[in-house]
């Protein structure tokens, strides 16, 4: 089938979910796209080889390959352009991890703090090579096609009814956001987004699985797409127009 999208959502360092997921997906072709949503790096144990394999997908897939910027990449250019420390310390953000997958040095637990050595580089955001700080200046905040308009967590409302990305004053927010208003009551094109883990959404909005609060969130017009990669969770992609669903688990 051609003309096909395959959305994939918040990766957070996961390599082995990633491989996982795109080893499930039917042979692409030049027709297909890919879309990733956002969020690569952070709290699994591969930030930069994710990074990396994702910067470098365009050449090796057949598929054309977009890629949205998340609120954590923007997170860290805000790190490394002025500083962010409340961002950069609580250890749940996932920092520490993206450092060493950068620097070297064991996988950090789940409270643990940088070391004295360490408290510096990664608080102004030193370990990212100048090519990966490029590429997250360069991703876009969102995408559109035929099928969906692609974002990393979700549209905000206007006075006359929620707003498309391009009328977005603020692109931010396209990153950002995470209003209970958009996922009860969002009516439109199809949006698919992720940053908000699938768990903490309302189950009794759910169309696809209400019984699993852990697995892909279908609204009436809306896909969340963040099933806990990187948080104890597993990677999940939705290919439209079918609404084929893939998983890492």
């Amino acid at each position: 089938m051609a003309g096909r999208t395959f959305a994939i959502g918040d990766i957070h360092g996961e390599t082995q979910h990633l491989f996982k997921l795109l080893a499930s997906f039917p042979t692409l072709d030049a027709d297909d796209t890919i879309v990733f949503v956002g969020d690569y790096i952070d709290r699994g144990p591969k930030s930069k080889q994710v990074v990396d394999y994702v910067m470098n997908l365009p050449k090796e897939s057949p598929a054309k390959v977009v890629a949205l910027r998340g609120n954590h990449e923007d997170a860290w250019l805000r790190v490394i352009d002025r500083g962010w420390d409340e961002f950069v310390k609580p250890p749940k953000n996932g920092g520490l991890a993206a450092m060493r997958s950068y620097t070297g040095g064991p996988h950090p637990n789940e409270d643990e703090r940088p070391q004295p050595s360490e408290e510096m580089i990664l608080l102004a955001g030193e370990f990212f090579p100048p090519e990966h700080v490029a590429w997250f200046r360069s991703l876009p905040y969102y995408f559109e096609n035929e099928h969906a308009i692609y974002v990393h967590a979700g549209l905000p409302r206007g006075q006359n009814g929620f707003l498309h990305p391009s009328e977005v004053v603020d692109p931010m927010i396209l990153l950002w956001c995470r209003d209970m208003d958009f996922f009860q009551n969002y009516r439109g094109k199809r949006v698919v987004f992720g940053h908000t883990r699938t768990e903490f959404l309302p189950p009794e909005l759910d169309g696809y699985t209400p019984e699993d609060p852990k697995d892909i969130w279908a609204g009436a017009d809306t896909v969340a797409l963040d099933t806990g990669c990187g948080n104890g969770g597993f990677l999940t992609a939705l290919e439209l127009p079918a609404l084929n669903v893939y998983e890492s688990r």
